[in-house]
Formats: structure tokens, C-alpha cells, sequence
């Protein structure tokens, strides 16, 4: 079954960090990509950009409308992701587990629906 492991970061706690633990926590990241690849569960993956870059589309009555920045103002953001595809919900739990951002935010589990429901 595959599932989204959401990296939610406040930028303001990653900011405090000294330039050395940012540092380690992007060098960990490449640690936890090379055991996802090794155990065949890294389906892809993802950082994304500050939101401040982001556009919000949105459709009214047929007409696109484009706005600068992110759909909702939040102190937390979406940062990245893995998707991975595991046997359990415990073990999607457990590699979310070790992402490095990890100790530092909260990491959302989400099972990913398949085209015909939820893939089990």
C-alpha cells in the first residue's frame, strides 16, 4: 500500500537551527532516501519551496483566477514529501519515524487512494 509521509515544517524552528544542524538534517535526508532505495519501499519524493514562490488558482463561474502566494496564511507549511509504498500503516509510521525533520516538526501519514478506492 502506498502512503504520503508529509513533512510540515514551522520555518521559523528550522531557521534556529545553526547553520551545522540544518545542514545535518539535509545530509540525513540523503541517508533515509539510500534505506527507502535499498528496501524497494521509495516510490518519489520531494522539498518543495518556500509558499511565499506559491500561486493559488482558483476557478469561479468558468474564469481562472491566479493570487500570489499560499491558499491559506499558516505558520507551518507542506515542505516536502515521500511517497513509499509498504506492506502496514505501522511501518509507513515507523519510516516517518526517521525522517530527520522528524524530531524537529510533525510528519502526516496519509494512505494514497488508488484509482478504484484505497489500495490494500
Amino acid at each position: 500500500m502506498k502512503y504520503l509521509l508529509m513533512i510540515v515544517m514551522n520555518p521559523t524552528v528550522f531557521g534556529e537551527l545553526s547553520e551545522e544542524e540544518q545542514q545535518a538534517v539535509v545530509s540525513a535526508h540523503d541517508d533515509f532516501q539510500k534505506l527507502l532505495t535499498e528496501s524497494g519501499e521509495l516510490v518519489g519524493f520531494a522539498a518543495l519551496a518556500d509558499p511565499s514562490a506559491s500561486r493559488t488558482v482558483r476557478v469561479r463561474d468558468g474564469v481562472p483566477a491566479v493570487t500570489d502566494g499560499p491558499y491559506v496564511e499558516a505558520k507551518e507549511h507542506l515542505a516536502g514529501y515521500y511517497v513509499v509504498d509498504c506492506e502496514t500503516p505501522a511501518r509507513a509510521e515507523e519510516l516517518a519515524a526517521m525522517i530527520p525533520d522528524a524530531r524537529l516538526t510533525g510528519i502526516e501519514v496519509r494512505a494514497v487512494m488508488g484509482s478504484g478506492g484505497l489500495e490494500m
